[in-house]
């Protein structure tokens, strides 16, 4: 299943667009969101395109692999609320070791949990990959994190 090259173009402008709106509404988890879905779905495009998916495995991927890093999005955000409250209780006075004990307990706890998904990903790619595509899709991860990286630099530097 190949993707078109001006569709790929336009999610990624859709993507940076995205993030400049996320950026200018910090505080705004729908914005947060959005860009999050977007950069997810940049991510599973090009992914079918590096690793030449077939319709057949595009069909088993995708609901699984959306389905997890939904999963794991809101475990993150939980788990930034429990390190906001891990902020406040270490600049309280008097500082609550007990308190502090169970904040860190939590978020270890949602640590593991993202770790566990990160596994039942792998999982999902393992059962429907061939080994040349396992390994295109390590070498994708790399790429498409570094590409990212690189057109989020260039949004900051425009700005």
């Amino acid at each position: 299943m190949k993707t078109n090259k001006g569709a790929n173009f336009l999610l990624a402008v859709m993507v940076l667009g995205t993030w400049t709106a996320a950026r200018a509404f910090q505080g705004d988890p729908q914005a947060r969101a959005r860009l999050r879905n977007n950069i997810n779905t940049l991510r599973l495009l090009r992914m079918t395109e590096a690793l030449d998916l077939t319709d057949e495995q595009t069909a088993k991927l995708f609901p699984a692999l959306t389905r997890i890093e939904k999963e794991k999005a809101e475990i993150q955000n939980r788990m930034g609320i429990e390190i906001r409250n891990l902020r406040l209780a270490l600049k309280a006075e008097p500082v609550r070791e007990a308190d502090i004990m169970t904040l860190v307990s939590r978020i270890r706890e949602m640590r593991q949990s993202i770790k566990q998904k990160d596994e039942a990903f792998d999982a999902v790619l393992d059962a429907n990959l061939t080994p040349v595509q396992k390994g295109k899709y390590l070498i994708f991860l790399v790429d498409f994190a570094r590409g990212l990286g690189e057109k989020l630099n260039q949004v900051r530097q425009n700005r």
